[in-house]
């Protein structure tokens, strides 16, 4: 106002009031309508530097309601930073918490949501302000990694509870709290958290820090730095008791996990007492003769209960499940886990056989004996250090002990060779290859057509449920990257789903925010309409599963392209093979969601009874609405139902080509 006045000082007073009075009414029309304008982007990486991270958000949106204010969603994972911005309401929780300070101009991060430590949060008030957000910590430096596999994206330092020394109560033993309160960002984007307990004149300390472990510390190089937790190993020759624990993730050297103490103080017997073991000896009587019974029974039922050559295994029998024909079934004893031996698994590569983004795959063969001969093939998944997070992602889907299915993967275990610095993901190998390469050289019959259809369904419909075959609760699975690349074909023509790095385990108390950051993931050429479009209903979980049954219907298209049935068969080629080769989101747009394109069905397919019954479900599988889309389910019950109406014998060419898949070995 005094602006005002210095302007118009020598205009009358009639003038100045005026001047007032229009002042005065645009001052009440924008408290009228005080909504505010905010940065509004979807998850993506962001540039961090200093003590700051800046959106790389070019979107400003006028907030719907007078009570959003500017608010972002700051986390990182494998020291990637991501965030996302947006309006929000200030009386609603962000995340599940409440934001009470939200009156700032600045952003500070200073909000943690505690059941997702690596995420944190912030509000403010004030035109496009949540497009830079303070760390809460104003001396935490950054490190920044700008590589080309992230993208663009930049690698935050691993952030770590750091108070060097400190005395303690804690007694080496169960879960003990170091009571550091202070966190710091490491200063080398390589060094993970690291805690020691020790003894210094009698009396026990504890030191948190920071350290790089290509580095021995204490005179010991860390070995399972790559845990989530900090489990508390004791370190052998050393005149005190002294124990190490290291870890990567957000400040997981707090709280430390101390191994049982099993063995007795000085001067006691080490020896169990007589009456304990004479109670044990009942209770193991019965255990060996339950495993007994257990493995009878698998070995009557393997028997007895041999699929049908054209129908495959029912996935809704839980005995058939239980005894999985794959013969490499029984190949390991460590399947779903990580190999926590010291000395690694005694595996020869032979020849690479497929590389994708993030890995390499290699033929190798694992030794069985003390000779060369005695071996068993497998496939080795190879990932560089800079893909851990693609490694554990894959590892942390195959360790769920439901994810076993006949038409998944056959999971063995998974190794850190830090020698090398590479992670391995060990499996089942499968000479046929993946689908795309078979059907390229093959054209198959209708009994195949079923078989390699229905097999993909039934792994598909596994992934979706939410209970397993037998009954029991699991989390349901979306596997987000389903292209006939990520289908391998096994001996007897099945299919069965792999390469589980896109994957995302949908638990039912995710919210809508933590689905928003998982991303828009995928092959392009594969990718549903509303994914392309970024568009998926986050407030329900089906969403992913229908966009999962989008991809599955153009697989099951590139199989039925290649069946003898339909009359005269092209040459192999991809969905939207007559556009381009290397298909890109925006071009797919336009086809998919503009023009409304789908692959081609030719007339010649109504001419087979089952494949027009076929086509028709595949039809309804890539519908523009996801809501119309059937389940995969639903695709498993129609084809026992489309392959039971219409019997058709083998063909010569598939005849033989399933007959040579007889003599061919797998694992």
């Amino acid at each position: 106002m005094e602006r005002v006045v210095e302007r118009f000082g020598s205009v009358g007073f009639g003038s100045v009031l005026l001047v007032c009075l229009v002042s005065g009414a645009s001052a009440v029309l924008h408290t009228a309508n005080p909504h505010s304008v905010c940065k509004s982007c979807d998850p993506q990486p962001a540039n961090c530097k200093s003590n700051q991270c800046i959106a790389n958000c070019s979107v400003s949106k006028v907030c719907p309601s007078p009570d959003d204010v500017c608010a972002a969603v700051w986390w990182r994972e494998a020291g990637v930073v991501t965030v996302e911005t947006k309006c929000h309401d200030r009386t609603r929780p962000l995340n599940g918490v409440m934001l009470d300070d939200y009156s700032s101009s600045d952003c500070v991060l200073s909000v943690r949501n505690m059941n997702t430590p690596n995420l944190r949060l912030c509000a403010c008030t004030g035109r496009g302000c949540n497009e830079r957000m303070l760390l809460n910590k104003p001396d935490d430096q950054i490190a920044i990694l700008p590589t080309s596999e992230t993208k663009g994206a930049f690698r935050l330092a691993q952030l770590c509870r750091f108070c060097d020394i400190e005395s303690t109560a804690c007694n080496a033993t169960g879960v003990c709290e170091s009571l550091c309160n202070i966190s710091s960002i490491c200063e080398n984007p390589n060094e993970v958290c690291v805690s020691a307990w020790r003894r210094n004149k009698g009396n026990p300390i504890i030191e948190t820090v920071c350290h790089n472990p290509t580095l021995p510390f204490h005179g010991q190089y860390l070995t399972d730095y790559n845990n989530s937790v900090c489990l508390m190993k004791q370190v052998k020759g050393m005149e005190e008791d002294f124990y190490i624990c290291s870890c990567n993730e957000e400040e997981c050297n707090d709280p430390l996990f101390f191994p049982d103490v099993s063995a007795p103080p000085e001067g006691v017997e080490r020896n169990l007492p007589p009456v304990l073991l004479v109670s044990l000896v009942p209770a193991l009587i019965a255990v060996v003769v339950l495993l007994s019974a257990f493995y009878c029974y698998r070995l009557f039922r393997q028997q007895n209960l041999k699929a049908p050559k054209t129908k495959g295994i029912d996935s809704e029998t839980c005995a058939i499940i239980m005894s999985d024909d794959d013969r490499s079934d029984s190949s390991s004893a460590n399947a779903n886990s990580l190999n926590h031996n010291t000395e690694l698994l005694p595996i020869q590569l032979d020849v690479i056989v497929g590389k994708g983004r993030f890995a390499e795959v290699y033929r190798a063969k694992l030794k069985q004996g003390a000779t060369d001969e005695s071996f068993q093939m497998v496939a080795v998944k190879i990932f560089p250090y800079e893909e851990y997070a693609s490694w554990k992602t894959e590892w942390e889907i195959f360790s769920d002990a439901d994810l076993r299915h006949e038409n998944v993967l056959q999971f063995l275990t998974a190794e850190d060779r830090k020698a090398e610095r590479r992670y391995w993901l060990i499996t089942a190998y499968h000479e046929r290859g993946n689908l795309q390469e078979f059907l390229t050289q093959h054209v198959i019959g209708w009994d195949e057509l079923c078989r390699l259809g229905g097999s993909l369904a039934r792994g598909v419909a596994h992934l979706h449920a939410d209970r397993t075959s037998c009954g029991r609760a699991k989390v349901a699975i979306v596997h987000r990257d389903l292209k006939s690349v990520n289908v391998l074909v096994k001996s007897d023509l099945s299919c069965c789903l792999c390469d589980f790095g896109l994957s995302l385990r949908l638990h039912n108390s995710m919210s809508p925010e933590e689905l928003a950051n998982s991303g828009q993931v995928g092959t392009a050429r594969y990718m549903a309409p509303e994914v392309l479009e970024s568009r998926l209903d986050l407030e329900n979980i089906e969403s992913f599963k229908q966009a999962d049954v989008y991809s599955m219907a153009l697989v099951l298209w590139e199989i039925t392209s290649r069946c003898s049935a339909i009359g005269d068969v092209r040459e192999y080629e991809p969905p939207f093979g007559k556009l381009k080769d290397h298909l890109c989101v925006e071009s797919m747009k336009d086809d998919v969601i503009r023009d409304r394109l789908r692959p081609e069905i030719p007339a010649s397919w109504t001419n087979h009874t089952g494949v027009h019954l076929l086509s028709s479900t595949i039809e309804e599988c890539w519908d523009h609405d996801p809501e119309a889309r059937v389940t995969a389910q639903c695709v498993v019950e129609r084809f026992g139902e489309i392959s039971s109406a219409v019997i058709s014998p083998l063909s010569a060419d598939t005849k033989s080509a399933q007959d040579s898949g007889n003599d061919e070995k797998e694992i």
